[in-house]
């Protein structure tokens, strides 16, 4: 049967930047090899299958496939997919809630209306962040990055995993050079540093542009080299803050840029709150916008 596809690029307002997503909107009746199938043949970081939902006062419920496994949870098929079903359902405010393997995640929209073809998507992560200090050496970091011991951490960042649905191995560097220059050239290199090296996103204070984080995300282990944006990751990244930081009671903002490196520039504009001097619960937001590219139709 015919089944309608779109593409979108995230976490961008221009085609052609930020990390494309591809979304089969009506994915009934599809089997678990089948929308596996289906990743591959998009061959993109993740292809959302959209199916009816659970809850009928929910919009939808999303199965998230990358090439290689289905994820519980991603940030940029979440903001992707809830602007691309607000555009279908021209709304040019609002909120809904999508369902996913990790819970209901609750998303507020923003479109031009009827023929707008981009708008953003800004979400409330769904699970407490768990973090737990990596038992890795600087040296091994760099190693695994071909980079230099003295490329890796500054103040008090130091290698951590942290996980808000998704684990990765958070690996700060020392500046923009060092990000540029990280190499990671096979998955064997990055298994050499602990049991989350399949996904090892690194950051740095972004010096020269006008974001607060520049980062990269690697995950050879999950099929693909690297990724343009990584909003997991992104939800993930205030426990991380909060371990070598001091911030004051209140809401934060961070602009995390990614996929400068790789020619698909991206910004995820993350928000977090503070209270006590402690990260709170429930209040971790990941947005961004996305642009749609192209629609398709599957005969599967």
């Amino acid at each position: 049967m015919p089944r309608r596809y779109v593409t979108l690029d995230v976490f961008t307002t221009r085609p052609f930047g930020g990390n494309p997503l591809a979304v089969v909107l009506d994915a009934t009746g599809l089997d678990d090899a089948a929308m596996q199938q289906i990743a591959r043949e998009f061959n993109l970081s993740e292809t959302v299958f959209v199916l009816p939902p659970r809850d009928k006062t929910h919009r939808a419920r999303i199965r998230i496939f990358t090439v290689a496994h289905e994820m519980p949870f991603a940030g940029h098929p979440t903001v992707g997919t809830a602007v691309l079903l607000a555009l279908e359902d021209r709304i040019e405010t609002g909120t809904m809630q999508i369902e996913q393997p990790i819970g209901t995640v609750s998303c507020t929209l923003t479109t031009q209306g009827a023929g707008a073809r981009k708008g953003t998507a800004v979400f409330t992560v769904p699970r407490r962040v768990a973090l737990e200090p990596a038992d890795i050496t600087r040296e091994a970091c760099a190693e695994a990055l071909n980079l230099d011991p003295s490329d890796i951490g500054f103040d008090a960042h130091r290698p951590v995993v942290a996980s808000a649905g998704v684990p990765f191995l958070f690996i700060p560097l020392a500046n923009l050079t060092a990000l540029a220059r990280a190499r990671p050239d096979e998955a064997a290199s990055l298994a050499r540093i602990g049991a989350f090296g399949d996904a090892v996103f690194v950051y740095t204070v972004d010096e020269d542009g006008d974001g607060d984080y520049r980062a990269r995300m690697f995950s050879p282990g999950l099929g693909t080299l690297e990724d343009p944006a990584t909003g997991a990751a992104a939800a993930a990244f205030p426990a991380v803050l909060m371990d070598a930081e001091t911030r004051v009671d209140g809401h934060h903002k961070v602009r995390i840029d990614q996929g400068f490196e790789m020619g698909r520039p991206s910004r995820i504009d993350l928000g977090f709150s503070v209270k006590e001097g402690r990260l709170v619960d429930g209040t971790t937001t990941i947005g961004g916008a996305a642009v749609l590219v192209a629609e398709g139709v599957l005969h599967i």
